[in-house]
């Protein structure tokens, strides 16, 4: 498994997994926090690291890059 991208919260995280998933490639969260109610990042703490087998890496970064990514900018330059 190769990391992707590192989200900022388990919310964050689920959603480049699902879009991950609708895209068929598979993928794993990983996080050295304890899972919380509260959605916070200190010092890199509740960081989430979505993982996806080694074969998938290439195609799954452009995804996120292409959709994800440009999404965020497009939410940014509108406020």
């Amino acid at each position: 498994m190769i990391e992707v991208y590192k989200a900022k919260g388990e919310l964050e995280a689920q959603i480049i997994k699902g879009m991950l998933d609708s895209y068929n490639i598979p993928s794993v969260l990983r996080s050295n926090a304890a899972s919380s109610v509260h959605s916070f990042v200190f010092d890199g703490m509740g960081e989430v690291r979505v993982m996806v087998p080694e074969s998938f890496a290439e195609e799954a970064t452009n995804i996120i890059n292409a959709e994800y990514q440009s999404d965020s900018l497009k939410q940014q330059e509108e406020e």
